[in-house]
């Protein structure tokens, strides 16, 4: 009789596993992420996944997270109808557990990103609990566990509908990437789910996108059924929008695609589209009684070595942003910044708008300042700030007239397009947008010279900070005159590919 599956070995497993993607990429990932930079034409794309490569060597080199949004712990659990455990508690209550443990590591601390009531006061759970967890059993003894780490930015960009039996289904995929924009922070995977209910879908896509990355050898290959002839077809459409990295213009937007099907009601076509982004992070692991899992470190030289790593850019000041100065900023330019600025996401713009519609002042002078959207990973010793990449800039939109015309805000960071309105208030108050990437958060904390919470401290995470930085690199965006990089970026490539 075989031994059983403990609740320790899962928990420690699970918790084990989910440190581990934190700081390592899939070694598929790597290597598709080393591929699309060589064969990079656009000047701005290939220097955003240098950036994210070198990002994935020093963390896992240094241990770190990839990413600063260490994102929602999904859970896929296959559990075989013979399999003998010692469990007398909920797979949720166990795994809960297992995520505790793992976020809140000392050696490595995790960023708590899960609000407890998300139609409430929304409340940090602290601990990023609850996990999200898919359940099914299945033939055999084993017990087949999947987890991943789901960001924000990416999830936010899920696409569903119900389509016509008769439509097409590539046709909605491009449609719906076309318009999805840079928030997913491309390039990444993929995942479609076609059929069963709406739910089914869902999941189908979900657990999608931690299959391998093997479109190079379908290719080679050719396809075998339709489903394959789909994948193809999406995967060089997608790229033909020519959205690129970070949506700046390239060739390579999508590495992947993956499509899961299930029968469905005959008058029904549902249909599940979720990315996933360039902080890819995920790891399966089976146990079979004989303890927990152990998880081998990847070999260094999976990462490719990449020539000029060191800071390249003109370099501005944040301590003097002249409006002359910032005239001359050009859709493209990549710049290092040096000096002081301010952090500040959703909750802080919420409460700064409230207060100044209140007539109160503000506990801080944006005034020719800078405003990075961030929140950062806590530090380690021996650390300013954890990983502090940006976040997805047109949540900060509805309250981006009113913080420039009462602040005198100049200059805004964070990653993605912004919208239309953002960006007349952007043209109009003749400040400036600019991007860092999103997936090279431990790299972009290595230019955080000091950090120090000045407002909000009950906000977390989401806190406002004055970092003092040094040779920060970031792209600019938006102009002064509201020309924006994610509309001629895109719109060159697409033409590009048109003209191939």
């Amino acid at each position: 009789m075989s031994a059983r599956i403990t609740e320790a070995d899962l928990i420690g497993s699970i918790a084990d596993a989910l440190q581990y993607i934190s700081y390592y990429h899939p070694p598929d990932f790597i290597a598709a992420m080393a591929s699309a930079y060589e064969r990079e034409q656009s000047p701005s794309a290939k220097a955003a996944i240098a950036q994210i490569l070198i990002n994935s060597r020093m963390c896992a080199t240094g241990h770190r997270p990839i990413c600063q949004d260490t994102g929602i712990a999904n859970v896929f659990v296959e559990v075989g109808v013979e399999a003998r455990t010692d469990w007398t508690r909920p797979l949720q209550d166990m795994i809960d557990d297992a995520v505790r443990q793992a976020w809140m590591l000392e050696t490595n601390p995790l960023r708590a990103s899960v609000v407890v009531d998300p139609l409430d006061n929304r409340r940090n759970s602290g601990d990023n609990t609850p996990a999200m967890v898919q359940v099914q059993m299945v033939a055999g003894k084993d017990v087949h566990v999947t987890v991943s780490a789901k960001g924000g930015g990416s999830e936010n960009k899920t696409q569903f509908a119900v389509l016509n039996p008769s439509a097409s289904v590539t046709d909605w995929v491009v449609d719906r990437v076309g318009q999805m924009g840079a928030g997913w922070c491309p390039p990444g995977m993929l995942g479609i789910g076609v059929g069963g209910s709406v739910d089914k879908a869902m999941a189908m896509a979900k657990a999608s996108l931690n299959e391998p990355i093997d479109i190079t050898d379908l290719r080679a290959r050719g396809p075998a059924n339709r489903v394959e002839e789909m994948r193809l077809e999406i995967l060089d459409r997608v790229n033909a929008l020519g959205i690129g990295a970070q949506g700046l213009g390239g060739i390579t937007t999508a590495l992947d695609v993956k499509i899961a099907t299930f029968p469905t009601h005959a008058a029904s076509m549902p249909v599940a589209l979720i990315p996933n982004c360039a902080a890819t992070r995920h790891i399966d692991f089976t146990l079979a009684g004989d303890g927990p899992t152990t998880f081998a470190a990847p070999d260094l030289s999976l990462w490719p070595q990449i020539e000029g790593q060191g800071p390249i850019g003109r370099r501005l000041s944040l301590d003097d942003l002249t409006a002359s100065t910032l005239a001359s900023l050009s859709p493209g330019e990549t710049l290092l910044l040096s000096g002081k600025l301010y952090t500040g996401r959703d909750a802080a713009h919420k409460r700064m708008v409230e207060t100044l519609r209140a007539g109160d002042a503000l506990p801080v002078d944006l005034k020719g300042r800078a405003l990075y959207y961030v929140g950062p990973v806590d530090a380690i010793p021996g650390e300013v700030i954890g990983p502090a990449g940006p976040t997805t800039a047109t949540r900060m939109d509805k309250f981006t007239e009113e913080l420039l015309a009462a602040t005198g805000l100049k200059v805004m960071i964070g990653k993605a397009e912004r919208g239309a309105e953002a960006i007349e208030a952007i043209r109009r108050h003749g400040a400036v947008y600019m991007v860092a990437v999103g997936g090279a958060a431990y790299l972009v904390s290595q230019a955080i010279k000091a950090a120090r919470v000045v407002a909000y401290d009950d906000l977390g995470m989401e806190a406002i900070r004055e970092f003092t930085v040094e040779d920060m690199p970031v792209t600019v965006a938006v102009d002064t005159h509201g020309n924006s990089i994610h509309e001629t970026g895109p719109r060159q490539w697409a033409q590009k590919w048109a003209r191939a």
